[in-house]
């Protein structure tokens, strides 16, 4: 069984992930989208509500699975018997960063592999990080983000 995992914080998910991970599945027989667990970020969205969300996206989806992880991500590849690790790149500096990572994971683990997805041209100016900051100054993401993430009713709006 191919088994992959997808981590990210994912706070919140956009329509940038959930196109590569829909691209994705038909190459894995089994997806776990991962949020990791990291105390020094700071989160807009409760882990709950961002499991929730993607949970709600993904309903109909057999083949993805939500889990929280602590800790490295090759560790929790090992944990859940992936031997993937998805990741997208929208630009140059992605790839940057995504290559050393992946050389590094490779490092720790020599069974995992990373698979790159390009992100599609009208995908490639999102991220979680900018939807937050549009979020933050009271901005309208709501078409950066699926539709049933409701950031109005998450931040009470």
């Amino acid at each position: 069984m191919k088994i992959a995992v997808f981590p990210g914080s994912f706070d919140p998910i956009t329509i940038g992930h959930v196109n590569l991970i829909l691209r994705a599945c038909p190459l894995f027989d089994k997806i776990i989208i991962s949020i990791g667990v990291n105390t020094s970020k700071n989160k807009l969205f409760p882990l709950e509500q961002r499991i929730e969300w993607i949970n709600n996206v993904f309903k109909d989806e057999s083949k993805i699975e939500v889990r929280e992880f602590h800790g490295l991500t090759v560790e929790f590849c090992k944990k859940v018997g992936a031997k993937y690790i998805i990741r997208g790149l929208r630009n140059a500096s992605d790839f940057d960063y995504e290559k050393t990572i992946a050389q590094l994971n490779h490092e720790l683990n020599k069974e995992i592999e990373t698979v790159f997805l390009i992100s599609r041209p009208k995908y490639s100016h999102i991220s979680s990080t900018i939807v937050r900051e549009i979020i933050r100054v009271k901005g309208d993401a709501s078409s950066l983000v699926p539709e049933q993430v409701d950031l109005t009713k998450a931040l009470k709006i």
